[in-house]
């Protein structure tokens, strides 16, 4: 977000330059004057700009997964993709949708602004659309009371920060017409009373309100999600995960689409 603002105050002062230069300086200037330096930079830098701008707010917009809490779908130090466009075009900074098109599907990896605090982007996948009724007990996750069928694909080894193996077991899960694998630690998190987490550790139900979506890391024991801080509004969405572009510690990485 604070890069959008960057880009949007940096768009307004070269393009008001380049503006006052055609209405007001160029006027002034005695015949073969050259053109100030800054009208120069102004001119050359505005379109890149303005191109950059384009792409990065309603076409695609790249990210960098900063931790585990999506392995093993996602690895910190990936570099990835977003569609801006496929959940409607939306009013950089204010987040607003002007133009109406996709809702998010069950199980797409979506980036959002963290409740909590807008300023920070998450990715996490959606598990729960608007009017589900979700539960989650004893690492079984269900959904309008069908519970979602687990396949074991062995087990899983990551390092984690302090240099300490992390062993955990895999499974292949399926969300609508996601298929996609996720972790299971054998330890149990923490919540606090109030928190999603805890009502699912109760065997409550809980019902997704509408206009938002619960959202859970693939990493399931690893994850700060829904559980922890709630529901993902409608107009936090950033748009959704497609394509690793690149990892400099991992290039067999580089091209995967994700799923």
């Amino acid at each position: 977000m604070m890069f959008a603002l960057f880009m949007i105050v940096i768009l307004l002062v070269t393009g008001g330059i380049w503006l006052l230069d055609i209405l007001v300086l160029r006027k002034r200037r005695m015949a073969g004057d050259s053109e100030p330096m800054i009208v120069e930079y102004a001119k050359s830098f505005f379109p890149v700009i303005l191109i950059v701008f384009i792409v990065r707010s309603f076409i695609v917009e790249p990210f960098k997964i900063p931790s585990g809490s999506m392995m093993p779908t996602l690895l910190a130090g990936d570099y990835i993709l977003v569609n801006k466009y496929t959940y409607g075009l939306r009013v950089p900074i204010l987040n607003n949708a002007f133009v109406e098109m996709n809702t998010p599907a069950r199980g797409d990896v979506i980036v959002f602004h963290y409740p909590p605090d807008t300023s920070i982007d998450y990715i996490k996948r959606v598990i729960g659309l608007p009017g589900d009724r979700v539960n989650y007990v004893d690492k079984q996750l269900t959904i309008n009371g069908e519970k979602i069928a687990l396949q074991e694909e062995g087990n899983y080894e990551y390092v984690m920060s302090g240099l300490n193996i992390i062993s955990a077991k895999q499974y292949r899960e399926q969300l609508g017409t996601v298929s996609h694998n996720i972790l299971i630690h054998d330890f149990v998190a923490q919540y606090d009373d109030d928190a999603i987490g805890t009502k699912f550790a109760h065997n409550e139900d809980v019902i997704v309100p509408a206009g938002h979506y619960l959202a859970m890391g693939d990493n399931r024991d690893n994850s700060s999600d829904s559980r922890v801080w709630g529901f993902v509004p409608e107009k936090n969405l950033v748009g959704k995960a497609f394509f690793i572009w690149m990892n400099f510690d991992k290039g067999s990485r580089i091209g995967n689409a994700i799923q």
